[in-house]
């Protein structure tokens, strides 16, 4: 029965995996099939290894870890920047992101002459309005931009501070030492946006109070007007500009009544702490691996097993959850082609970031290696898509 349901996919999704799939190594990551990963490199606050492992037929996670001036002044800050970014609906809004949010954070910064949650804020408010930008400029001939939208989870380490940013579902976690026990416990950072979590679903009922369908319950998932799971993002403008929810968008991203203020928000939750000598490591992750692992889970995984690699290793567990809760084997899993792999898990972005309390403690004036990776992946022109290949619904 499964293997019938795979090659009913295949035909539909098509085209086979010997005509992308390939291997090959550079100095910024190495690609092995749908897996791109780089196993180890350093930034100006220890080591780090990221993987990125694509299930869609056009890869939607974007991420990056840059590291050096967080300015464009000489005189600094200097720290380092990671971001992943888990679209939803197509690729354009995380890639947009990715080619510009950071460049806003260093403006701002570089205004501010110093890193602050102020700083952050204003960097993602500028990337919300040039999305809309692109969205208005593009409506006439491609409207679906306007059903495109992305989770957005960003961390900077500046000056001994950790500044952790998020909308939408993705998720970072610390792991911390406990001296007396050896233990290493996992304490989430970020707030999540989804309203599968119920503290979610008042929030928007309260901002919604005349509007008692604003998120309901639909094939027993909470989703905001039955289209969406997540309350915050960058993009989705269909749900925040009305003049943008009418025809030619699909009929399915269509509300019936008019709505007069944005039902998604883009203002994201902002935490800043300061790091501590027992504080080891930071995972950074989109849901996709979060749907597999717990937070303890992924924290043991990393304290139990060397660091070179230990990205890819946690891609890898959580493929290998998804096979087992659909009765398969791991390495029949592999074998299937992007765009029939999202029916099995979603693309799965993973950075972990080591802290050594040396470096981290350092000021931010402190120059340190100068990095800048972008997380890899199949990355194909639009035109690629299978003709039958229709929208999905929006899970994050």
């Amino acid at each position: 029965m499964l293997s019938r349901l795979i090659n009913l996919l295949k035909a539909c999704w098509g085209p086979s995996s010997d005509s992308y799939v390939y291997s090959g190594s550079d100095a910024a990551g190495r690609q092995d099939g749908l897996l791109w990963y780089k196993d180890t490199g350093q930034h100006m606050n220890g080591e780090f290894s990221m993987a990125v492992v694509q299930a869609n037929n056009l890869l939607e996670d974007q991420s990056q870890i840059e590291s050096g001036p967080l300015s464009s002044l000489e005189s600094g800050p200097y720290g380092t920047f990671i971001g992943i970014y888990d679209g939803h609906g197509g690729p354009e809004t995380s890639r947009y992101i990715y080619d510009n949010l950071f460049q806003h954070l260093k403006r701002f910064t570089s205004e501010q002459q110093s890193m602050s949650v102020d700083v952050i804020r204003k960097a993602y408010q500028a990337t919300e309005e040039g999305f809309l930008s692109v969205v208005t400029k593009q409506w006439p001939m491609n409207p679906q931009i306007a059903a495109v939208g992305s989770c957005c989870l960003v961390s900077v380490i500046c000056g001994g501070t950790l500044y952790i940013a998020n909308l939408g579902d993705s998720r970072a976690v610390l792991g911390r030492l406990v001296r007396s026990t050896g233990e290493v416990l996992a304490i989430q950072l970020s707030a999540e946006h989804n309203v599968g979590i119920e503290s979610v679903r008042q929030e928007m009922f309260s901002l919604h109070p005349d509007d008692s369908h604003v998120v309901v319950l639909k094939h027993n998932v909470w989703r905001v007007k039955g289209l969406i799971q997540i309350s915050r993002s960058i993009g989705d403008v269909y749900l925040k500009k009305a003049e943008f929810n009418r025809e030619p968008l699909y009929t399915k991203f269509r509300l019936r009544g008019p709505f007069k203020m944005p039902i998604l928000s883009s203002d994201p939750s902002i935490s800043a702490h300061e790091l501590q000598p027992h504080d080891q490591f930071l995972i950074f992750a989109s849901d996709g691996l979060w749907e597999h692992l717990s937070n303890q889970e992924a924290v043991d995984i990393v304290q139990n097993h060397p660091r070179n690699g230990i990205a890819r290793r946690l891609v890898k567990v959580a493929l290998q959850e998804a096979a087992k809760k659909r009765e398969m084997r791991y390495t029949d899993l592999k074998k299937i082609d992007r765009g029939v792999r999202r029916h099995f898990h979603d693309d799965i972005t993973v950075i972990v970031v080591f802290l050594d309390s040396n470096l981290v403690s350092r000021a931010s004036s402190v120059r340190g290696p100068t990095l800048s990776v972008r997380g890899g992946g199949v990355h194909l022109p639009a035109k690629s898509l299978a003709p039958c290949a229709t929208p999905v619904e929006l899970n994050s």
